[in-house]
């Protein structure tokens, strides 16, 4: 097992591709530094994706996400690259990465990013009673 981060994202044949059905997945150990002040940034990310032929291994997201430990970014930025690289090693028919960054001089962030494969619309949501 490595101990190490790592920048690859492993996937997996989707076992069930005949259908739309959500992955939903909290990681609540992000951590990076601000790139003005270099001081720790912590996150909560919910990701939500509709898998079409892949998904996304659990240990090599876990290492991924380690991989912005020493790393100075934007809460902006960040949220966009990793929802840019889910995206493109998964290539899912719908992605929602939410970053829910904790606060700093007093303003909590939260940054919401999606991509959409051309042409995929969701099935309407059943409402029940």
């Amino acid at each position: 097992m490595s101990t190490q981060p790592s920048k690859q994202l492993e996937t997996f044949t989707n076992p069930a591709r005949a259908v739309d059905y959500t992955i939903r997945m909290t990681l609540p150990e992000f951590t990076c530094l601000c790139p003005k002040t270099g001081q720790p940034d912590f996150a909560t990310f919910d990701l939500e994706y509709v898998p079409d032929e892949l998904c996304v291994e659990l240990k090599s997201l876990k290492l991924y996400i380690w991989s912005f430990r020493d790393r100075g970014a934007f809460h902006e930025a960040v949220t966009n690259e990793i929802a840019d690289d889910l995206a493109n090693a998964t290539s899912p028919r719908f992605l929602r990465l939410t970053g829910k960054f904790n606060v700093r001089g007093g303003i909590y962030t939260t940054v919401v990013v999606e991509r959409r494969k051309p042409g995929w619309q969701a099935v309407p949501a059943v409402q029940l009673p």
